[in-house]
């Protein structure tokens, strides 16, 4: 059987930096409070006036990725797109990258596993180039939060923790034994879905009927999120998938030379790396600078890490991400 490694990296944010106190014009909030939940210092938001959008991001990041691992368009075999903001409700944004990077009629595929749709959508590439069916497949995450968020002093909760942003990596065939990515560990828990979600617009309440009913009162076309209870879960899952993942490899929390959670909540990343006793340079965190950007966040934490020398040949790199759905999950890599 073949492993599969990373050979490429890119990621695209908006050049439309939002800070917290740019927020204080839609909603009753401040820096000092927002810095104090989540760590977050501003997010990058799209301009409507750019041509950005989910897929577009991807497209950009894409080819980024392509290139640094010294391929072309043409030697990708299969997309992998995750993202919960998709250009249009169908199709998904996969094929509009197939298109958008004029690529051959190659299979794409669309994860909806919002937080951890990056960490599902490498798991399912991995499966398909350590089988042999595939030599070279570009994985997306892709967030466009900032054209459904409600802006308002009701929404704040939700508005001020999400950006836009898009990162991308190339996962290739390799015989190199113990390099690459080791195991994967997938996770749901679906009773608590409502607790982190966006209800409707849905088939069971299509757009004609929100409009008909004109409630100023209904919320369900924003995303809603149970914060508290969102938070307890996540340290605790969290920790559950990296241990599984070291376990599942023979490794120890020692072993890890770079850790990358989701960048949820920077005050969960803390709780993590205070759990494993990881010191600040075996823990990357960027969401003081983007916000958390779902299916974006690992990829492009992960490529930062990577464009700034904080992973090398020969490392332990984990990551690990937890949210909507209930999912989480973990991938460990030996780089």
């Amino acid at each position: 059987m073949y492993s599969s490694k990373i050979t490429g990296l890119g990621y695209y944010v908006p050049d439309n930096v939002v800070t917290n106190n740019d927020l204080t014009q839609w909603m009753e909030t401040s820096d000092e409070w927002i810095q104090e939940r989540t760590g977050i210092k501003e997010r990058r938001w799209i301009d409507p006036k750019t041509e950005d959008t989910t897929a577009v991001m991807g497209a950009k990041a894409a080819r980024i990725a392509i290139e640094r691992a010294g391929l072309t368009k043409d030697d990708i075999d299969f997309i992998v797109f995750a993202t919960l903001s998709p250009d249009m409700y169908f199709p998904g944004g996969g094929v509009q990258i197939q298109d958008m990077l004029d690529m051959p009629t190659i299979g794409a595929l669309d994860v909806r596993n919002q937080c951890s749709g990056f960490i599902y959508s490498l798991s399912v590439a991995d499966q398909f180039i350590k089988t042999g069916m595939y030599k070279n497949i570009l994985v997306i995450g892709a967030e466009n939060h900032s054209g459904g968020l409600e802006r308002s002093t009701r929404g704040r909760g939700v508005t001020v923790i999400f950006g836009d942003g898009a990162g991308a990596a190339v996962l290739s065939r390799s015989e190199e034994e113990g390099k690459g990515i080791l195991s994967s560990h997938l996770h749901s828990e679906g009773k608590h879905a409502e607790e982190l979600a966006l209800i409707g617009p849905s088939t069971n309440r299509w757009v004609p009927e929100i409009i008909e009913a004109n409630d100023p009162e209904d919320t369900s076309y924003f995303p809603h999120m149970n914060g508290q209870f969102v938070f307890k879960h996540a340290v605790v899952r969290f920790s559950e998938a990296i241990v599984e993942g070291l376990q599942a490899n023979g490794l120890e929390k020692d072993d890890i030379d770079m850790l990358i959670p989701h960048q949820a909540n920077l005050r969960i990343a803390q709780f993590i790396q205070k759990k494993f006793q990881l010191p600040n340079e075996k823990v990357y965190n960027n969401i003081m600078r983007y916000g958390n950007t779902t299916a974006a966040s690992i990829i492009i934490a992960l490529t930062e890490a990577w464009e700034e020398g904080k992973i090398k040949d020969n490392d332990l790199v984990v990551l690990a991400a937890f949210g909507s759905g209930f999912t989480w999950g973990s991938v460990v890599i030996r780089w």
